[in-house]
């Protein structure tokens, strides 16, 4: 294997000794968990063999850990000698003998007692001591050769460095490529405020500082940040006091924390975490990691930002094709869609129909350009939505320079026929201002109440309509009827509830229906 330069030596070196490694960890760890694990069956007789295999596990890791990190007595001279190799072997077995002695000892008692969780474990804890009693030979020649090539094992142990020394090029130059952030840097310490503020600056960032919690909640209040760079030990309020406070607003608690203290103790930096914060660097910092975080936590902060953009936009299209939904739909039926509801169909055994008609319109369409035309006819329907709405009334449709309402429907209502005929009065009084000549709008208005059928059909453009002879018998006491007036059934007239004045009508014959008694309003 051919190694260019020091980066990809360092890479592979790092990777056999987390190889060589690797298995003494796992021992020290699976030792505290079987430890946990017979405190909590109250096997406490198995406790002293589990301590002795703690015991010689830190010893293994500690000596491992030295050769790695270059600091093992072996490695005082440029080479070492076979006796000294040969010592080195030799402590390096001792505590793996001990390991696996006592672990045999631990799964003798494990099965004796059936315990399958702890058998478990303790063979996997002996598995990875006999993986290092094979390996005693690659260990011990970290402490007498600095060669790669040397520390290469196995064929599995091989990685590809060039790549990786690409992918950190890479990475490192999408970092710098990055637009700059709105940080806050809160601190107490104003040197620390100072040097951080400058070097953040320097980065490309723009930078406001706090000297305190309440200095700091009281900025962002006022500014909007992509960062905050918190220190923990601060009087006042400490660092925790005010992450905590950051994530219980709904304005601040998406902006991402990096707590950045001297306080080296796991218990801080767990309640940190719990607490919200994105991440927790030790003072004095490492100005090339802190870069590094700072920016990871800026791209988390820019995904974020873009996913509420998307969702900002998703809810404001989904409330975009709602007020579509009940511009063309009744809001009970638009309901029961969303609820999942495919065929919607109704019986109703009484709702009032009305049929609205302009009288003369086709040579009034004659006459005017189309676009005059057009724009009449949209605000006298516009203002007949209006009145419908006024009275609780559900337009159905235009059809030409017909306009169809009905009341009852989809909702039943007591006082669907008076409703109706208000809404009808209120379309005549509306046309009476806009008189203007021979081109004025006079409309003609039928109405009828008895059982309908309505539904939604179609799936493009789809229509709430209603059907039945109720339909059919207000169409014609519209088309049948007088200009500027409002003709009703008499089953229209025995189901009106308020003391309208009605003008009884001689007999209308209605084409397809027959003779009909009928009353104008």
């Amino acid at each position: 294997m051919t190694v260019e330069n020091d980066f990809q030596r360092h890479a592979i070196a790092a990777h056999v000794a987390q190889r060589l490694a690797g298995p003494a960890r796992a021992i020290l760890g699976f030792q505290e968990l079987l430890t946990d694990q017979v405190q909590n069956l109250g096997l406490v007789q198995m406790k002293p063999d589990l301590e002795r295999v703690g015991t010689a596990a830190r010893e293994l890791n500690s000596l491992i850990d030295n050769l790695i990190g270059g600091k093992s007595d072996y490695l005082d001279r440029a080479g070492v000698e076979a006796e000294a190799e040969a010592k080195l072997r030799h402590e390096l077995r001792t505590p793996l003998n001990a390991i696996i002695g006592y672990s045999e000892m631990i799964l003798e008692e494990a099965e004796e007692r059936h315990e399958r969780a702890l058998e478990e474990d303790v063979r996997v804890m002996l598995a990875a001591a006999a993986e290092l009693l094979a390996r005693v030979d690659a260990i011990a020649d970290l402490a007498r050769t600095r060669d790669v090539e040397g520390l290469q094992t196995t064929d599995e142990a091989e990685i590809d460095a060039a790549g990786l020394e690409r992918a950190v090029i890479k990475a490192k130059h999408d970092a710098y490529s990055a637009h700059g952030g709105r940080i806050l840097v809160v601190d107490d310490i104003g040197s620390n405020r100072n040097l951080l503020a400058r070097r953040l600056q320097h980065e490309g960032h723009h930078v406001i500082t706090a000297e305190s919690g309440p200095s700091a909640l009281a900025l962002l209040a006022e500014h909007e940040f992509d960062l905050i760079l918190l220190d923990i030990l601060m009087p006042d309020m400490n660092g925790i006091e005010v992450l905590s406070r950051l994530k219980a607003e709904r304005r601040s608690r998406h902006i991402p924390v990096i707590m950045i203290s001297g306080l080296n103790e796991v218990g801080a930096v767990v309640r940190c975490i719990e607490a919200g914060a994105d991440d927790y660097v030790l003072k004095p910092f490492n100005p090339v990691l802190l870069r590094a975080r700072i920016n990871s936590s800026l791209e988390k902060k820019r995904w974020v930002d873009r996913e509420h953009e998307y969702l900002r936009r998703i809810e404001a299209e989904k409330q975009r094709a709602d007020s579509l939904l009940h511009a063309i739909l009744p809001g009970q039926i638009v309901a029961r869609l969303q609820a999942g509801e495919e065929v919607i169909a109704d019986r109703f055994d009484e709702a009032t129909i009305l049929f609205a008609d302009i009288v003369g319109f086709s040579p009034i369409a004659a006459r005017l350009p189309a676009s005059d035309l057009i724009e009449r006819l949209d605000k006298l329907f516009s203002m007949f939505d209006v009145l419908a709405e006024k009275h609780s009334v559900e337009k159905i449709k235009t059809i030409g320079d017909a306009y169809m309402a009905v009341c009852g429907v989809p909702e039943p209502a007591a006082n669907h026929a008076d409703r109706i005929v208000g809404l009808g009065k209120s379309m005549l009084d509306s046309l009476k201002p806009l008189a203007c000549g021979e081109d004025s709008f006079r409309i003609r208005v039928g109405v009828h109440t008895g059982p309908v059928i309505a539904g939604l059909i179609g799936r493009h453009r789809c229509v709430y309509d209603v059907w039945g002879e109720t339909v059919n018998i207000a169409s014609r006491l519209e088309s049948q009827g007088v200009a500027d007036r409002i003709q009703i059934s008499d089953a229209t007239r025995r189901a009106l509830r308020a003391p309208w004045e009605l003008e009884p009508r001689r007999s209308v014959e209605l084409r397809g229906v027959g003779v009909m008694e009928t009353y104008l309003v």
